[in-house]
């Protein structure tokens, strides 16, 4: 049945967080109800009925974009893979990539943890959302996955301004504070937003406030954009 929502399948090189370099399939889900004020894939959003596939074509499109199965990692992604409208389909394709030996990582809006699919995954990307998304992450959700995934998961923020980092800044803080282990790094990534040149001075400015406060925070750039620009597709 013709029922995967599906924007695009595309072979690319991880561009940020701490997997970043890893090359990989990326399987980028059509349709996303969070609505970040700055998001660089407004193109995900529409739950559009014409982009739909079967399972077999999902699987056939990553291995042929791993070469015949020589790239063996895939990265779920959207859109927003955990929207309940997805969170079926994108089950069934995490057993058949497990049947077939994949590593998997899955792109999390932060705004829902899915046990049943964490469980059977090898790393999550979870966001807090900064107050330029214009989105709020519930912090409780962040320190469900600190404390059930641990390092197999990683935070991750787009920080714009100062406002964005005091308010990542503040959540680590109150995890430290309620979080019995916390071993789950942070990546705080700049933001680069479609049309702007590259950010030097925001980089560096992040850079220095984490630098300030202790350096909590794995500050790592958008690699995919500064090697194609910020409005390059699947890449």
């Amino acid at each position: 049945m013709k029922d995967f929502l599906i924007n695009s399948i595309y072979r690319a090189t991880e561009g940020e967080g701490v997997n970043i370099g890893q090359s990989q399939i990326f399987v980028r889900f059509q349709g996303c109800a969070v609505g970040c004020l700055n998001c660089d894939s407004m193109d995900t959003w529409e739950f559009d009925p014409s982009t739909v596939m079967t399972l077999k074509e999902v699987m056939a499109a990553v291995e042929y974009q791993g070469h015949i199965g020589k790239i063996k990692r895939v990265s779920i992604t959207g859109g927003d893979p955990l929207h309940p409208k997805h969170t079926p389909r994108v089950l069934e394709l995490v057993k058949e990539l497990k049947l077939k030996g994949y590593w998997i990582n899955i792109e999390a809006a932060g705004t829902r943890v899915v046990d049943e699919l964490f469980d059977l995954i090898d790393f999550i990307s979870f966001d807090f959302k900064t107050p330029s998304t214009g989105v709020a992450t519930n912090p409780q959700l962040l320190r469900r996955v600190i404390e059930q995934y641990g390092n197999r998961a990683q935070i991750k923020s787009v920080v714009e301004n100062k406002a964005d980092f005091s308010a990542a800044l503040f959540a680590h803080q109150w995890l430290l504070e309620n979080t019995d282990l916390y071993l789950t790094p942070w990546v705080v990534t700049p933001a680069y937003n479609l049309g702007e040149d590259f950010p030097e001075k925001r980089f560096q400015d992040i850079i220095s406030w984490n630098e300030e406060v202790g350096a909590p925070f794995r500050v790592i750039g958008q690699q995919h954009k500064w090697i194609f620009g910020p409005d390059k597709k699947q890449v």
